[in-house]
């Protein structure tokens, strides 16, 4: 089973180079900034800075950890990203200014090349024991524990979904767990 463990993930800088990040998965494997398909990570925010611009790019943040910002979006919304494991969708495109709404946070990243996939991040709390869904591409263990076929998740760790065949999902009670689906368009 292809896990992996967010400590292992090394932190690079944000595409703006103002802020780090931990990259869990890219498709394809080995994909720049340019040429993904879809993107997941977990990043790292300690200050106001602005986030990095991904034209052609849709986004889901989930705050992880940590009080929180307010983003203040280029086209006048503004969406208070404080509880923790609430998605919350936003074009790569728009200019994102925060205010953080105490320390530091952590929060859970997917991006998905528009036009050639489509994303969205659903949130188990207290999941059931089931098969996941063919298009479930990777799951993360944000809180607690687990156990697929022959591998379990401990908190940060993710599994990325080698191929379609069906895999059983068996949660721990008090286990959340951020579920990501992509769909190819093309």
């Amino acid at each position: 089973m292809p896990i992996i463990h967010l400590h292992d993930c090394p932190a690079r800088p944000w595409k703006n180079g103002l802020g780090r990040t931990r990259e869990l998965a890219v498709e394809p494997p080995g994909a720049g900034m340019d040429d993904f398909l879809w993107r997941v990570s977990v990043a790292e925010v300690d200050s106001a800075a602005p986030f990095s611009a991904f034209p052609g790019i849709d986004r889901v943040i989930v705050l992880l950890d940590g009080a929180g910002f307010t983003m203040a979006l280029d086209d006048g919304r503004r969406h208070a990203l404080t509880e923790p494991f609430a998605p919350f969708a936003f074009p790569g495109e728009a200019q994102v200014a925060i205010i953080l709404a105490g320390g530091a946070t952590r929060d859970f990243n997917l991006m998905t090349r528009r036009g050639r996939a489509q994303g969205k991040v659903s949130v188990w709390r207290d999941p059931v024991e089931g098969v996941i869904g063919p298009d479930t591409v990777l799951l993360y263990c944000a809180r607690g524990r687990l156990r697929l076929d022959d591998a379990a998740l401990d908190t940060g760790d993710a599994w990325v979904r080698p191929g379609a065949a069906p895999i059983r999902v068996r949660p721990e009670p008090g286990s959340t767990v951020l579920a990501v689906d992509v769909t190819r368009l093309e």
